[in-house]
């Protein structure tokens, strides 16, 4: 099943549309269910309310469960809520248990309350389960729907088993072994049950050290053990070792995009991506607490500025360097700070060591700095014959590369060290500060060498 390009897609979209149109039902469904859930769900999406309600009527819930799994979670709401309400309970109870709770947590309470006491009981009390956990962890994201066998089995036994679970399994390329007080003792996978003798016990097969996380993990800390390990998937044990659930490695890949849009919305200082939906307000209200914080350090900047009227009354061609510096200061601090952040959310630094990286990175300001620094004193001195000023643009611009450099690494580390995101040390936040710094090295080494200068 090839994936579909636009013009493939609306091709196929002609074709589905003339048999809706029509009333084929047949004709529909062939070409509708030949294309893969992700396909299925791109077209559903541009479809008219209209068009999607007779839809609902060509296709059942275990068929419409497969297209939602495939929406963004974040736009999905306006499909449940034009279904019809047993619809949609019997469609929640056909998804995978987690994307159902990813779902529904996306909904109003009432809703869910509503969609919860329709569906079956079974299906409703496993994401009643779930939903109890928090969220971004790995109680959240977990699924209940995996295939577990004891230790005490034989490999005849354990296929037996498995052939009966795996229809309604995530995934059964692992088999997660419990003993008799349903504690996690081991694993099995798919290869090594095809290969062994079935008289043999599945205690002598397992692999005993199994690598699972707790159920209260951050989603981010589970993300980086599935990338550590390249596992397929991952168990869920309380603290009694006692399995409650598995990650899979598509849910994964969803909490590591999560992650990347929350960190970069941060680093660009604003609570949250806007969405596509949101309106000018919506957009300005996300956006407005930190401009009005960077707006008070801007103002700081301006003040210090002022604190040097003196310095620019007796040599006024300083101001022309103002934003040179300041904006080297900003762009050497940016480049620091991604690279802290990405340090830490990747666990790089945790492996390296922190001073060794900030070891690093202040050896990277100076040879920056003084690269630079030497490059604009002579533009300085060929463009204003001043040999002095040349030194003093040249030295600040060495002195603030270096501390901005220092800055933009140190302030992620301290955030993290303290438990704060260390993305919130956002790249204006980071800017602005370094502006301060920067005009206070330059004015503060002007105001000291006045008698060069003049």
């Amino acid at each position: 099943m090839e994936h579909l390009d636009d013009q493939e897609r609306q091709e196929v979209w002609t074709n589905i549309k003339d048999a809706l149109f029509n009333d084929h039902i047949d004709q529909f469904r062939a070409e509708f269910l030949e294309l893969h859930p992700y396909d299925q769900a791109r077209i559903f999406e541009d479809l008219d309310e209209e068009i999607r309600m007779q839809i609902y009527t060509y296709l059942s819930p275990e068929e419409v469960a497969d297209v939602m799994e495939h929406i963004d979670y974040d736009e999905i709401e306006p499909f449940f809520t034009e279904m019809a309400p047993a619809f949609a309970a019997q469609v929640f109870a056909e998804m995978s248990t987690d994307d159902a709770v990813d779902i529904l947590n996306e909904l109003d309470k009432d809703k869910v309350a509503s969609f919860l006491t329709i569906m079956d009981d079974d299906a409703a009390d496993e994401i009643k389960d779930l939903l109890h956990y928090e969220e971004k962890t790995a109680g959240s994201i977990m699924t209940t729907e995996f295939v577990v066998v004891k230790a005490g089995m034989t490999i005849k036994e354990a296929m037996v088993h498995l052939r009966t679970e795996a229809p309604d399994a995530e995934t059964i390329y692992y088999t997660y072994v419990i003993n008799e007080d349903k504690r996690l003792v081991g694993v099995i996978s798919l290869r090594d049950l095809i290969i062994s003798e079935e008289e043999w016990l599945i205690s002598d097969v397992m692999n005993e050290r199994v690598v699972s996380v707790s159920v209260g993990e951050d989603q981010e800390e589970v993300a980086r053990m599935v990338r550590d390990y390249d596992f397929l998937a991952l168990p869920v044990v309380d603290f009694q070792d006692h399995l409650l659930g598995i990650i899979t490695v598509d849910d994964i890949m969803d909490v590591m995009e999560e992650e990347a849009s929350d960190d970069y919305s941060k680093l660009a200082a604003v609570s949250d991506v806007d969405s596509p939906d949101d309106n000018a307000f919506a957009s300005a209200k996300k956006r407005l607490p930190w401009l009005v914080i960077l707006l008070f350090l801007g103002s700081l900047t301006a003040s210090l500025i002022g604190r040097f009227e003196d310095t620019l009354d007796q040599v006024a061609i300083l101001a022309i360097f103002i934003p040179l510096i300041a904006g080297m200061a900003g762009n050497t601090g940016t480049q620091a700070l991604a690279v802290a952040v990405r340090g830490i959310a990747t666990g790089e630094i945790e492996k390296q060591g922190k001073w060794k990286m900030m070891m690093r990175e202040a050896g990277t300001g100076i040879i920056t700095g003084l690269s630079c620094g030497v490059l604009i004193t002579l533009i300085v001195y060929i463009w204003h014959e001043n040999f002095f000023l040349g030194v003093l643009v040249g030295l600040s611009i060495f002195m603030t590369l270096v501390v901005a450099t220092l800055a933009g690494s140190l302030v992620p580390l301290l955030m993290h060290r303290l438990k704060i995101d260390p993305a919130v040390a956002s790249g204006p936040f980071i800017t602005t500060v370094n502006d301060l710094i920067s005009i206070l090295i330059y004015f503060g080494l002007a105001t000291a060498f006045m008698n060069l200068l003049i």
